[in-house]
């Protein structure tokens, strides 16, 4: 991913009104982040602890999706639907992100089970132990990675789409 600034993260959000784009909190690590770690840029809100945000080029532009987590516990150990990650060192939570357009406006949501802090770029470079003698481990590292891109693109354009 390329990196972006303040602004263009901003005007990116396809589901956000005026007022919740100005009110964003931005990554505390903004100005450091490695952007080639990246195929996303996901972050929950340290202000609103239910807000969570996902910025991503989706045809060549930045697209910004705004999640709200649910509340309520799920009953077992999900897995996560982006990185698919079954060794997770953290928590899966249910995020609903309404629609772009005029579908989230009349109150269109897509529900998604993913990393609550949205660490799947994390996730699928960390290498796992050797399965079974002469495994590609760097192969299979950028498999994962191609597989993340796939699914949080095709999340991206449901969101904007799907109307």
């Amino acid at each position: 991913m390329h990196s972006l600034s303040e602004k263009q993260i901003r005007t990116s959000f396809i589901n956000a009104s005026m007022r919740e784009r100005k009110a964003i909190t931005l990554p505390e690590d903004f100005d450091s982040l490695d952007w080639d770690t990246f195929e996303f840029l996901g972050w929950r809100d340290p202000k609103l602890p239910l807000v969570g945000y996902v910025v991503t080029v989706l045809d060549d532009a930045p697209v910004g999706i705004m999640f709200r987590k649910t509340e309520g516990k799920i009953r077992n150990r999900p897995q996560c639907s982006w990185c698919e990650d079954v060794d997770l060192p953290n928590d899966v939570v249910f995020f609903n992100a309404r629609k772009g357009g005029q579908a989230g406006r009349d109150g269109d949501t897509i529900g998604i089970l993913v990393c609550a802090e949205f660490q799947c770029p994390a996730n699928v470079r960390m290498m796992k132990s050797l399965p079974y003698l002469g495994f590609d481990r760097e192969a299979e590292v950028n498999r994962r990675i191609t597989v993340l891109r796939e699914h949080v693109l095709n999340f991206a354009k449901r969101v904007r789409d799907d109307a």
